[in-house]
Formats: C-alpha cells, sequence, structure tokens
C-alpha cells in the first residue's frame, strides 16, 4: 500500500476485529462495497443514486451494493454482484480490508453490511440506470469536521434532525444516513476520528 499510515492503520484495525453483527436479524439482507483508492491521500468512491418514486433512497448518496440474492454464495459476493451491475467495477481481484460493523436503518429496518476494498486507480466506470453519477472524495475531506453539519430529513412524513457531511459538490446532496454511518466507521478505524452522532 502507498497510502501511507492512513490506509496501514485501517487495514490493521478492520484485519484484527470481528466486526459487530446484528444476530437478532438473521443474516444480512443487504450488503455494499466501500471502495478506497490507494493514494497517498486515499479517496472513497460514492454513488449518487437516481431519483425515482419507488427507491427509498431516492437521490441519495451511497455505496455500490443492494439487497442479497438467492444466488449470492455470500453478502461479499452480493456486494461485488451489485458493484459490477451498478459500475461496471470488478471487485473479484480487488483487496479486502475488511467488514465493518452491520447496521441498520433508522426508519427501514434492513441489516446492512458493509465490505471495504482497496483499488490502485479507478477505471472508467460504466454506470447503469440507478446510478446518476459516481465520484470520489479524500478521507481527508471527509474527516474535515467544518463539515460536518446536522440536518433536517423527512422520511415518512415526519422531519427529524440528522448528523450528515456536506461534500461541497456542487450538485451533491448532503451524505447522511447508513451511508454516513459506514463512513464514520472508516474514519475511526483509520485513525481520522468519527463516530456516528446517530
Amino acid at each position: 500500500m502507498t497510502g501511507g499510515g492512513t490506509l496501514k492503520t485501517l487495514g490493521d484495525a478492520l484485519e484484527n476485529r470481528e466486526p459487530v453483527r446484528l444476530d437478532e436479524l438473521g443474516k444480512p439482507e443487504a450488503a455494499v462495497a466501500a471502495i478506497l483508492t490507494d493514494e497517498r491521500d486515499p479517496s472513497l468512491l460514492f454513488i449518487h443514486r437516481v431519483a425515482h418514486d419507488r427507491d427509498p433512497w431516492s437521490g441519495h448518496l451511497a455505496f455500490p451494493g443492494g439487497r442479497i440474492e438467492e444466488l449470492d454464495a455470500s453478502p461479499r459476493r452480493a456486494a461485488e454482484r451489485e458493484t459490477r451491475e451498478e459500475i461496471g467495477l470488478d471487485l473479484s481481484d480487488g483487496r479486502v480490508l475488511g467488514q465493518l460493523d452491520e447496521i441498520t436503518g433508522s426508519t427501514i429496518l434492513l441489516c446492512v453490511a458493509c465490505y471495504v476494498y482497496l483499488v490502485g486507480r479507478l477505471p472508467d466506470l460504466d454506470l447503469n440506470e440507478e446510478v446518476a453519477d459516481a465520484f470520489t472524495v479524500s478521507l481527508s475531506g471527509l474527516a474535515d469536521r467544518d463539515r460536518w453539519v446536522e440536518a433536517e430529513f423527512e422520511i415518512k412524513g415526519v422531519r427529524r434532525s440528522y448528523p450528515a457531511i456536506d461534500l461541497g459538490l456542487d450538485g451533491k446532496p448532503l451524505l447522511w444516513g447508513l451511508t454516513y454511518r459506514f463512513v464514520t466507521q472508516i474514519l475511526e478505524h483509520a485513525g481520522l476520528g468519527g463516530g456516528s452522532r446517530e
């Protein structure tokens, strides 16, 4: 790894720990891939989901991933399949740093597993109809506490305040919810702070 201390700290932390699993909910129902670039200041890949009425995460920022299907050999393989389908990136030969703690949505009781991958350089991506855009943000930028905010979001007709990160990118919404909570885990394990307030 060329990403220096940050990636080494993250890799060591994930390699030597067992993720929290939400056993009471059974195995995860969805899986996502947190994809990091192997650079001096590593970046994290996000997708901007297409807005449509049938998607509870319509228009949100997320990691590639989705529901685990019967054909998937494991949650990790589901994350890799969904990543291929959504952005055309094959992670089967990528380096897996480890798994984050499983989490559930605040309003949608869905158990989600997140696997952290390291890639050398991102190729040109082939986005499917579910993805409006894909882009990276440096870990140092995500860790900048000046970008951490509280914002109100409406879910099922109820407005509530949630922690979020303002990426400072034109046309991009705030990063919040499940993906925000996974990002704070990554930052914490990388020694860059973190600790979700949600």
